[in-house]
């Protein structure tokens, strides 16, 4: 198939991703900056003040981790706070329904793995591709491997 992403290629929401760190950036050098230009308050204040900061804009930074990577061998779901490696031949489907908030791999051990790598949210249309790109790789590596259980 001609119209396969070349591998690896790794699917991600570019958009939010810019969103939530440019926003973790910000809110770090804000209550930084407010607690250091706040006379009143002594030096354990000012360090709970960017203990607090740091905590939010970490928060932002995990919500940015997302993403989806193909390889040659298989993919790696990267989620909030796990990761897992898929074989090719382990991914029977790739949904993205409307409305659904990210991608669900359908696995074959008969559970479904959300992929938040590819989301809707501000970027529908690049998602969809992203979708249709991870849904056509996922069929093309089954026609290769004819001898794997497909569900």
């Amino acid at each position: 198939m001609s119209d396969l992403p070349d591998l690896p290629v790794t699917f991600r929401p570019g958009r939010t991703r810019a969103v939530l760190l440019t926003a973790a950036v910000a809110l770090f050098v804000v209550i930084t900056a407010v607690a250091m230009l706040l006379k009143q308050l002594g030096p354990g204040e000012r360090l709970s003040f960017v203990f607090t900061a740091a905590l939010l804009a970490g928060v932002l930074c995990l919500l940015a981790r997302p993403k989806v990577a193909a390889d040659e061998a298989g993919v790696t779901v990267v989620n909030l706070t796990n990761k897992r490696r898929l074989e090719w031949a382990e991914i029977l489907r790739v949904n993205l329904r409307p409305g659904d908030p990210w991608v669900f791999l359908d696995l074959s051990d008969g559970t479904s793995l959300p992929a938040l790598g590819i989301q809707p949210g501000i970027a529908k249309q690049r998602a969809v591709a992203d979708a249709r790109a991870l849904r056509a790789l996922v069929e093309d590596r089954a026609t290769r491997d004819p001898g794997t259980p497909r569900g």
